[in-house]
């Protein structure tokens, strides 16, 4: 039996067991799937000695901090300064990111030629993956933080900038379940039916985040086939 698990903290709302176990199901694969919330990255080493992995995805808050734990990264990954998913190979554990893929073939059906510059709000792994996606698509990206180590605090927003910004991609864990009543803290007012609003978040389907722009005429679109499309090509890396 091969066996697969993702690592992160919290997992409640991750989709992952689901997807892959009745993917396991459906093809008649001898291979299971579990979650392993960790309270620290220090306790990675301790997880891969107790269990015999084939393959796990990563997701927040160890997007980035487990880089030194890993032997090799692909070129995306190391591109991105962020890893999502591991392989296990002879020995080696090699990191990937296919947050990038995801999120890229999920939006380039949403774009318009006036979406040349966008905002990212968020600076962690997701946010990484984001902005080099987008960058490969000649679209100009400026970061949103808290901290004034970015583009923009989000003091800074105001109705110029963001009519400068026809696209706005959230990749905070604002809003995300439990705690649906959190959004970023945009001027949302200034927004228009030629901005189009992205959130990562695909748990609820519609956050306070796109419902917010949606009542401003704005396209929404959340995160789920993203994320179908990153799992997607995870079973393709752990299956080569």
């Amino acid at each position: 039996m091969y066996h697969f698990g993702i690592i992160g903290n919290p997992l409640k709302q991750s989709f992952s067991a689901k997807f892959f176990t009745e993917k396991f199901n459906a093809e008649h694969i001898d291979a299971d799937y579990h979650l392993f919330p960790l309270e620290s990255i220090r306790e990675f080493p301790m997880l891969i000695k107790e269990h015999t992995f084939r393959g796990l995805n990563v997701t927040l808050p160890f997007k980035q901090s487990i880089i030194p734990y890993l032997n090799e990264l692909d070129a995306t990954a190391k591109g991105v300064g962020a890893v999502n998913v591991i392989n296990f190979r002879n020995g080696l554990l090699i990191g990937y990111n296919t947050d990038t893929k995801g999120f890229r073939e999920s939006v380039i059906p949403l774009l318009k030629p006036c979406h040349k510059s966008a905002l990212v709000l968020g600076t962690g792994g997701a946010a990484k993956a984001v902005a080099y996606a987008l960058r490969s698509l000649d679209i100009e990206v400026r970061f949103v933080s808290r901290s004034q180590d970015y583009d923009f605090t989000y003091s800074e927003l105001n109705k110029e900038v963001i009519a400068e910004h026809l696209l706005i991609v959230n990749c905070t864990p604002l809003g995300m379940f439990p705690d649906v009543e959190a959004c970023p803290a945009l001027p949302y007012q200034y927004l228009t039916d030629r901005h189009l609003l992205y959130d990562v978040i695909y748990n609820p389907a519609l956050t306070l985040f796109l419902r917010k722009g949606k009542e401003q005429g704005a396209v929404v679109c959340n995160g789920l086939e993203m994320l179908y499309g990153q799992a997607r090509q995870a079973w393709e890396i752990w299956n080569n």
